[in-house]
């Protein structure tokens, strides 16, 4: 799809020069745009700033290209006002604490004129753990909580628990905590010591081992989905942590998680949203920066980055 006119597209993210080019949606969302013939522009978050409740940041024009080791060009940086660009992808990786809350506040005072993606004010409303459990029947057992009572309640109804912060990404702080393990109450202590948050709490379940699906929606409809095996004597599945990902097809209960987020995730302008399912259950929406679609892309012989941009260019026409 051509788009009715170039666009000035501002990309906010982590560096640039860290990335796995072969891994990274953030590059291949990059790529596609510049195919498009729209103009990039790159700054990394502590750039953006906010004077008498305009928002700018000081950007540099930015080229890519598919060269390990020599991916990115960046041009003279300069102060730019985001009322004057197109579109904004936010696409800097979670924790999702008060640092990126700040940041979804500036972005909503220039859109919809300027098109974030994904709309800051619901990926705030929408943070990724929390998200889910409003979509009844589709998630395993779950509990949200700091009381340590509760958490020991139900390790002993479902003996075999995992662990995880509520605003953690990437399978960073991740815990399996068997009926035997004796360090529950160690970990809830470093939990407590970190941060002032409730932790999740989710029943194991054991069909992890054959995968956890990561499925990628635009506009709230699944556009592909790759399975994550994780590596022996691991419980999680992030690639980036051993999982190994394969081609997958949708299950007839994986669409029907599907469908019944679909319709919500598009009325809430997340246009390009990363789920997590094992078994039968749903498990994350991501929203902040969804991972995935290079994987997929190389499964299924596809361009999930040009959903995206149709999307986009939709909404801007």
């Amino acid at each position: 799809m051509t788009a009715r006119r170039p666009l000035s597209v501002a990309i906010q993210m982590d560096p640039i020069h860290a990335i796995n080019i072969n891994a990274d949606s953030t590059f291949a969302l990059g790529l596609e745009a510049q195919a498009r013939g729209h103009e990039l522009f790159y700054y990394e978050p502590h750039e953006l700033s906010m004077r008498d409740g305009r928002v700018f940041a000081h950007m540099r024009p930015m080229t890519l290209r598919r060269e390990v080791g020599n991916h990115s060009t960046l041009g003279s940086g300069e102060k730019r006002f985001l009322d004057d660009i197109d579109v904004v992808l936010m696409r800097q990786d979670p924790p999702f604490d008060m640092s990126y809350i700040t940041l979804t506040h500036m972005l909503e005072t220039v859109h919809p004129k300027t098109l974030v993606v994904n709309d800051p004010a619901e990926v705030r409303n929408a943070p990724e753990k929390l998200f889910a459990v409003r979509f009844k029947g589709l998630l395993p057992p779950t509990l949200i909580t700091r009381d340590p009572g509760e958490i020991r309640a139900f390790r002993e109804e479902f003996k075999d628990i995992i662990v995880k912060p509520l605003f953690g990404n990437g399978g960073a702080g991740v815990f399996r905590l068997t009926e035997e393990d004796q360090n529950l109450n160690s970990l809830l202590e470093m939990f407590g010591q970190m941060n002032r948050e409730p932790v999740i709490v989710q029943k194991y379940l054991p069909e992890v081992r054959q995968g956890d699906k990561r499925i990628i929606l635009v506009e709230g409809e699944p556009v592909g989905a790759i399975n994550r095996i994780p590596a022996e004597g691991e419980a999680r599945s992030n690639m980036h942590v051993g999982g190994v990902a394969e081609k997958w097809s949708l299950t007839p209960r994986e669409r029907e998680i599907c469908d019944a987020i679909g319709p919500e995730l598009k009325k809430r302008g997340l246009i390009f949203v990363g789920i997590d399912v094992i078994g039968e259950y749903l498990t994350e929406i991501n929203v902040t920066s969804p991972t995935g679609i290079q994987e997929i892309d190389r499964f299924d012989n596809a361009n999930l980055s040009a959903l995206v941009w149709d999307a986009i260019e939709a909404r801007k026409s």
